[in-house]
């Protein structure tokens, strides 16, 4: 069976700092690099790096920045029979990494907020699992959800970046990923009352809330149970496509029948793996690479 990721896909330029700089502030910067990005692409490199079939529906220009995304996505295996050209520029993400390892993102989305739902693949068959992402429109997010359902597949969202729901939507999602951050503007409540929040989530419809929780780890809450997972621990380069990454493995293992727990560390631990190394797809792991760290455990 196979995944299918509807969302985004950006060239990312990127710069290392020593440090962010202030409001109205120039900081000076090493080399910059260019390489594929978008979440919609990172989560489709991650799940196909992690062994899953994977079948990706964007938008992308006519431009000298859509060969990027494009080539990556077909060097990791990825069907891009429903990647769709259109007469907009190519998304694109300035990407300004510090010394420590977070970064700060600003996006020009282009065409990737022109993906429509006529754009969508016109059968889901053969589909076990489908992933989005909140960086393309949201008409476009429902449209397939309940295209993904009709065809009894499961249905993940990413909700990042955070914006609010629709009342349609929610009860069409098996499967909610989002960080702290993130939960607590859905949930409308402080940061730190994960539980308590991601249920709240669980009383609008959804079947499984992930959290993750940078440096604590990770956690799902269902109406049964919460499971939780320690943060696997590395020395931290680049933080940048580590939840991209967790979101695409986490479609893969599910997708191969995994149960929510085993699903749930395989995630994690791809995510922490992909803090070691710069970049977001240059830096998202293999399969084998998993589960060697996993096997390590």
């Amino acid at each position: 069976m196979t995944v299918l990721i509807v969302g985004s896909l950006n060239t990312d330029i990127l710069v290392r700092v020593r440090r962010a700089p202030l409001p109205g502030e120039t900081v000076l910067g090493d080399d910059a690099q260019v390489q594929p990005g978008g979440k919609g692409a990172n989560q489709a490199v991650a799940a196909a790096r992690a062994g899953a079939a994977v079948a990706f529906c964007g938008a992308i220009g006519r431009d000298t920045f859509a060969p990027v995304p494009r080539g990556a996505l077909s060097a990791a295996g990825v069907d891009l029979e429903d990647l769709r050209e259109l007469d907009a520029p190519s998304g694109i993400a300035l990407i300004t990494i510090a010394d420590d390892g977070e970064n700060s993102i600003t996006v020009a989305s282009g065409a990737n907020a022109r993906l429509a739902p006529e754009h969508l693949p016109a059968e889901f068959t053969g589909v076990s699992h489908l992933l989005m992402q909140q960086e393309i429109p949201p008409d476009t997010v429902l449209a397939a959800a309940v295209r993904a359902k009709a065809a009894g597949a499961q249905v993940m969202l990413n909700a990042a970046p955070a914006r609010q729901l629709t009342d349609e939507l929610w009860p069409l999602l098996d499967t909610l990923i989002v960080n702290e951050h993130e939960l607590a503007q859905l949930a409308g409540v402080p940061e730190g009352q994960e539980e308590s929040a991601a249920r709240s989530l669980l009383s609008r419809g959804v079947g499984a809330v992930f959290v993750t929780l940078g440096a604590r780890g990770s956690l799902v809450v269902t109406a049964n149970e919460v499971l939780k997972q320690p943060a696997h621990k590395v020395d931290v380069l680049d933080t940048t496509g580590a939840g991209d990454t967790f979101c695409g493995v986490l479609a893969a293992w599910l997708s191969g029948g995994a149960a929510l727990p085993e699903a749930l560390q395989a995630a994690n631990v791809a995510g922490a793996l992909a803090c070691t190394k710069l970049g977001a797809q240059a830096a998202m792991p293999t399969r084998g690479e998993i589960e060697a760290a996993l096997s390590a455990l």
